[in-house]
């Protein structure tokens, strides 16, 4: 019974506090409660990222032959692993998106050839566009196929500078999905003399500028990778 009357006065009294906290004079208030100071503020999104979101509506268009080679940016939000390097080549190929297919008939978020997927087992493009998990495995199987091809150019030129850009494996890799393994070795051991484009303008050095310092461990070296669903 006591505990019954107790509630009457407790209610209305944290009611009546409530409202003194809400409706107080603003002169009453003191802002030193609510100030940030000293507290530790970690906003984890650069300004490349910011400028590229701005940008990225469905009526924006970039030309990404004449985008900035500014330093690489993370894609999104992933720091510098396997997943932030992929998403942030995806990102440049095709805005993440797995369902495009672009005026030369590169597919999907990665912007695959048929002829690429022949080499990792996929003959069937239609079957790839729709499938991102295809796309996803797709991509870690040429990468791994690419770093086979590249080994050695990698522990030769990983670590020097080429045309003003510091070669690391994560740029040779994404160059290689760019232009192929082919055209990485000759722009590596031509000393950025062979530095080709494709058909938008983005070459190799770009590439590998733009996708440098990504931690790549992951991927390992596999001549005869092939995608298993």
């Amino acid at each position: 019974m006591l505990k019954n009357i107790g509630n009457y006065f407790v209610i209305p009294l944290a009611i009546i506090v409530t409202l003194y906290v809400a409706l107080k004079p603003e002169a009453s208030l003191n802002y030193d409660d609510y100030s940030t100071k000293g507290l530790e503020l970690d906003y984890n999104i650069s300004k490349d990222v910011a400028a590229v979101t701005e940008t990225s509506d469905e009526n924006s268009t970039i030309d990404w032959s004449k985008e900035q080679e500014s330093s690489p940016a993370i894609f999104p939000y992933l720091g510098k692993s396997y997943n932030g390097f992929k998403e942030a080549v995806a990102f440049k190929e095709s805005r993440g998106n797995y369902f495009t297919v672009n005026t030369l008939g590169y597919l999907g978020k990665y912007q695959f050839g048929a002829e690429t997927l022949k080499l990792i087992g996929i003959y069937n493009p239609n079957q790839f566009l729709y499938n991102p998990e295809l796309q996803e495995k797709a991509f870690l199987a040429n990468a791994e196929r690419n770093k086979w091809i590249l080994r050695k150019d990698i522990k030769r030129f990983e670590g020097k500078t080429i045309n003003g850009v510091l070669v690391t494996e994560s740029g040779i890799l994404a160059a290689a999905h760019l232009a192929g393994p082919g055209s990485v070795k000759r722009y590596l051991r031509s000393y950025g003399n062979a530095n080709v484009a494709d058909a938008y303008g983005s070459t190799v050095r770009h590439y590998m500028k733009k996708f440098a310092g990504y931690d790549t461990s992951f991927i390992q070296p596999d001549k005869k990778a092939k995608v298993v669903l």
